[in-house]
This record gives structure tokens, C-alpha cells and sequence, in this order.
């Protein structure tokens, strides 16, 4: 099994290449299932999720077809996906089990085909996260659901039908999941407290150059009016904006200075104004975002996850690391996942200082972390101890960093060329 091994201490300097969102790029390639004509999607991250799903895809009868790579080393991948006719509705445990956005087929699949079979997914270990959402709203468009053996068995014989759909609580996959399934429904659709995020936006207008009708893209109501069919198109990726924060945290951290290529301020506000807070200079172009310190040591600044616009939970975990080297004392309050701190105990082990109270973690900011094996236990968390190993005395050595490869694309060559003294060692 793979480890990264870094030697921390030194500040980074240099350009990233910010690649395109795995969080985007995942419903898109789904939203391929909708339409018998070809998707091509570039500025696609070349990461193990994305051969996860294309796997996936492929095993419904997708025809894809990678025509090569755009940019310096592998970034901005074009991919060809063509569903001209679906040949298996039934996504088993096999393939679902490594990753949880595969649930994401069931609703083009129930929208095309009348009917689909989705094993319960699988992912990171940070919390329950159940679909019953995306079951629910499905059913408020006429499907039927049954739960057996593990399996969603999802059918609506006569086609789904417009109604409306009121979420309790913000899901980015469930308004993903019914945004797909109710462009191809009879009559309108409204989603109601529908998720904010610039993935889910990314979704919609991909789906509105395809031919759906939708109107409040960008709000918590989207209205969806369905149509009899979709067409192909060409759609570019938008920048990943987590992976954008965490390498904005890490020029922090080790008191560097980095170029963020591509970079969208836009779709990371919250986040980029608790960085201020916290004494990181941020400087816009149109090349992307610059990252420094503003002047001298870090300050403690407190943190309170929350669905997009607020600061993303996917940054939860590095901005724990960053407030470790923090003057004072922070406090990081995770209201999204209840599962969320993992990384935490690994933070201790460098040296760090942090309390768990319930759902918040109390930081208090020491003058160095030291090198020391750690743990990865999902893919924000290894994020956040690569982040910690950077700014640490020593050697740090992060071990089962397969939950990397599902998010950071050439991670360590990134960092590399920015000065960092990180590499990958191979495993058996």
C-alpha cells in the first residue's frame, strides 16, 4: 500500500494548475445516462474516483472514450461518454461499494429506463449520510421504492411526474440525483431547499445546454420543467474549489507563497474570509488567486461548517491543521458530518493541541508540530496531515493515502514543484 513521506519545514513557492472538481465532474458524467447522444466533458481530473464511476458507467452500457489530455501532466482529461442504448439497470454492490456518489445513477436511470436496481453505496467513513432523501423525493415524483438485500429497487412504469419536493435538511446528492431524474419527467418539478453548491449549479446549467428547462440555478428553489428528451453536448469542468482551499492552506501553513491557477474566488467566499481572519493574504487575478501570509504568525479564528455559501465541510479538516501553528486558540464547530474529527487523533500524534467537545474541536495553536507516522482515514482528513507534514519538524510519513488518489489529482507532484519535500513511496 502506498505512503507519502514529507519532510516539513520548508515554505512553498510556485504555481498550481488548480484541476477540474471531482464533485462536479461526477454528477455530469451520470447526467450522461439521460440522453442517447454523446457528453463530452473536458477539464475532467484524472483521479480514482473518476475511473470508479466510468467503471460503473461503462457496466450500463456507456460507450467512453478518453481523447487524450490537455494542460502539463495529465490535467484537464476530455472524456467521451455515449449512452446510445442502456443495457443493464442494475448497478451492483460490486461496483457501488468503493464509492458514493454511484447512487447518483439511480435517477437518470429511473427517468430513461422506468426502472433501476442501485446497490446501497459506499465512501468515506465520515458519518451516516442516507439516501433516504433522494428515496423520498423520487417517490414525490411517482416512483416506486422497495429496499431488499442491500438493493434500491426503484420503478415508475408510466414515467416519472412533476411534483414537488421539499427537503428537510440541504443534500447536494439528493438535489442532484432528483435535478437529473426530473428533466425527463412529465410536467414541472420544484425543489425546495435545494442545495447551493457550485457543483450542483455545475450540474444545471450542463443539463440546460442539453436541452432541460430549468430556472433558479444558483438558488434553493430550482424549477424544472420536463421535457420529452435530451441531446448531447460539450461541457468543461468547473475548477475544484477544495482542492483550490487546501492548497491555499498549505502556502499558509508553511508561510509560502503559491499562484492558484484557475482558481474561483466566487465559489469559496466563506472560506477565503475566515483565511483574512486568520492573517492570509489572498490576492485575485485573472490567472487565479495568489496565497501568502499577510505578516508574521497565524491567528486563531473559529470555524463553523455549514452548506454552501458557508465555509465547506470538506475544508473542515485542513483548517484544523492550519490552526495547529495558530496564535491561540480556535475553535472548529463541524455541524454537517457527526463523524468528521478522525483526523484529529493523527494531529495529536505531531503534536498538536486539540480538545473534542461533541461537535466541536478546541485548537489551541502551538509553535511547531513535529514529523510522525499517521493515518489516513478518509480523503479530507489525509488531505488535512499532508497539510500538518508540510509546516512539521521532521519526517512525517502518511500511510494508506489510497483515499488521496480518490480527490487530489498528482498531489505530490504538485507540491513538489512548489518546493515541498514530498514522495510517494510504493507499496508491495
Amino acid at each position: 500500500m502506498d505512503r507519502i513521506r514529507i519532510i516539513g519545514g520548508r515554505p512553498l513557492h510556485g504555481q498550481i494548475a488548480v484541476s477540474g472538481s471531482k464533485n462536479a465532474a461526477l454528477p455530469l458524467m451520470t447526467a450522461a445516462l439521460l440522453t442517447d447522444e454523446t457528453v463530452k466533458l473536458s477539464n475532467l481530473p484524472h483521479l480514482a474516483d473518476i475511473a470508479t464511476l466510468a467503471n460503473v458507467l461503462s457496466h450500463h452500457g456507456v460507450e467512453l472514450h478518453m481523447n487524450g489530455e490537455t494542460g502539463d501532466g495529465g490535467a484537464g482529461r476530455v472524456l467521451e461518454l455515449r449512452a446510445g442504448r442502456i443495457e443493464n439497470a442494475r448497478a451492483s454492490y460490486d461496483l457501488v461499494r468503493k464509492m458514493r456518489a454511484s447512487v447518483l445513477v439511480l435517477g437518470p436511470l429511473l427517468a430513461r429506463q422506468g426502472h433501476a436496481e442501485v446497490s446501497l453505496p459506499g465512501g468515506c467513513a465520515i458519518g451516516t449520510r442516507p439516501v433516504d432523501l433522494h428515496l423520498r423525493g423520487l417517490e414525490a415524483l411517482g416512483a416506486r421504492i422497495d429496499l431488499a438485500d442491500g438493493y434500491i429497487k426503484a420503478s415508475a412504469p408510466g414515467g416519472l411526474k412533476g411534483g414537488e419536493v421539499v427537503f428537510p435538511t440541504v443534500s447536494v446528492g439528493a438535489t442532484e440525483n432528483l435535478l437529473m431524474a426530473a428533466t425527463l419527467a412529465e410536467g414541472e418539478t420544484r425543489l425546495v431547499n435545494a442545495a447551493r453548491e457550485p457543483e450542483v449549479s455545475d450540474l444545471a446549467e450542463c443539463l440546460v445546454a442539453m436541452g432541460a428547462d430549468i430556472h433558479g440555478i444558483g438558488g434553493d428553489t430550482l424549477t424544472i420543467r420536463g421535457v420529452g428528451r435530451l441531446h448531447g453536448t460539450d461541457y468543461a469542468v468547473i475548477p475544484d474549489r477544495i482542492e483550490t482551499g487546501t492548497y491555499a492552506m498549505a502556502a499558509a501553513i508553511t508561510d509560502g507563497e503559491i499562484e492558484l491557477l484557475g482558481a474561483r474566488s466566487a465559489h469559496l467566499r466563506a472560506a477565503l474570509a475566515k483565511l483574512d481572519e486568520a492573517g492570509v493574504k489572498v490576492v485575485e487575478s485573472n490567472r487565479g488567486l495568489t496565497v501568502s501570509r499577510k505578516n508574521g504568525p497565524l491567528t486563531g479564528t473559529d470555524v463553523e461548517t455549514d452548506p454552501y455559501p458557508g465555509f465547506p465541510t470538506d475544508l473542515q479538516a485542513q483548517f484544523t491543521a492550519l490552526m495547529t501553528t495558530a496564535r491561540g486558540e480556535s475553535r472548529i464547530c463541524e455541524t454537517i458530518f457527526e463523524n468528521r474529527f478522525m483526523h484529529i487523533p493523527e494531529l495529536h500524534r505531531m503534536g498538536a493541541s486539540i480538545a473534542i467537545d461533541g461537535r466541536t474541536a478546541v485548537v489551541r495553536g502551538q509553535s511547531a508540530l513535529r514529523g510522525a507516522p499517521v493515518m489516513a482515514s478518509d480523503l479530507r482528513a489525509s488531505a488535512s496531515l499532508v497539510i500538518a507534514g508540510l509546516a512539521a519538524e521532521g519526517e512525517t510519513v502518511v500511510n494508506r493515502v489510497y483515499h488521496l488518489d480518490r480527490g487530489y489529482e498528482r498531489l505530490e507532484e504538485k507540491l513538489c514543484g512548489c518546493g515541498a519535500g514530498i514522495e510517494r513511496i510504493r507499496g508491495d
